[in-house]
């Protein structure tokens, strides 16, 4: 997760060129949407409700948070926020800077997601930076699905296919559910956290990268472990993770506007959410 970022960092500034390696490896498909965080990657993302007028949302990993990780168990609803992010275009040039103002949902519990809200809309930024969002698929993924991991981090695309959907994984503390295990092809590297999981054929962002395991312990942190339903463990070094994003539309309603009480909304709730108010 953030160590593996922390490690790219250190190579990046020790080994003279290597940065302009890393970014001249970048797959000639678009980088239409995809964001650059300071620590992470991202994607500007709307919902399948959402229209040009709503604010603008921006999807990346929980752990990417600059207040940092939250705990197992922590979910962190609209809370103000001031970050600045890059947005790129097709061509993998940054367009200009986003400025989000608050953090609509994030969480590290059952999935591994930040949903930033922007303080423009998709029109506004369509207009003066010439971005266009991606869409978030409300349906799960599919096994045996082409996929593209698209860092903004890193300007590079990994091409592979859904291996498995993995009844659950765990990495220190924290567990993830119906995570998407990737086939041979997905060798991320350190960094790419918060990529976002786009199907080929839709071009759809079903989820969003967050772990790998490094050198084959099981459950610990940068080593995540597969458990199934009766408990067994499963881990083997080089095996990589994304966390599905398919219960995210269901928990919003016109306007962009988050509500975890609404019917079918499934995402981890804080442990005090208020009750909706009657109309």
């Amino acid at each position: 997760m953030l160590r593996r970022l922390l490690a790219v960092l250190a190579v990046l500034l020790l080994v003279p060129g290597l940065a302009g390696a890393v970014t001249a490896s970048a797959a000639a498909g678009g980088y239409n949407g995809i964001v650059k965080l300071s620590n992470c990657s991202g994607s500007l993302v709307r919902l399948p409700q959402s229209s040009d007028l709503d604010r603008a949302l921006v999807l990346t990993n929980g752990h990417c948070l600059e207040s940092g990780m939250p705990d197992p168990g922590e979910v962190v609803v609209n809370q103000p926020v001031r970050r600045e992010m890059a947005l790129l275009g097709a061509d993998g040039h940054q367009l200009g800077l986003l400025h989000a103002s608050k953090v609509v949902y994030a969480t590290m519990t059952d999935t591994d997601i930040a949903l930033y809200a922007l303080d423009a809309s998709y029109r506004e930024i369509a207009r003066e930076l010439g971005g266009h969002p991606l869409t978030l698929a409300a349906a799960p993924a599919n096994v045996g699905t082409p996929v593209s991991i698209v860092s903004g981090f890193f300007t590079r695309t990994w091409h592979c296919s859904i291996d498995r959907i993995v009844y659950s994984v765990h990495e220190g503390g924290w567990t993830w559910k119906d995570s998407i295990r990737y086939a041979p092809g997905c060798n991320t590297i350190h960094g790419t956290s918060g990529a976002p999981v786009v199907d080929e054929g839709s071009g759809e962002i079903v989820g969003i990268h967050n772990t790998g395991n490094d050198r084959g312990e099981a459950c610990t942190f940068d080593n995540p472990c597969e458990v199934d339903e009766n408990g067994e463990v499963f881990a083997q070094q080089g095996l990589t993770y994304g966390q599905q994003t398919y219960r995210i539309p269901a928990c919003f309603t016109r306007n962009n506007q988050l509500s975890l009480v609404r019917d079918g909304c499934r995402l981890p709730k804080p442990a005090a959410l208020p009750l909706p108010v009657p109309a």
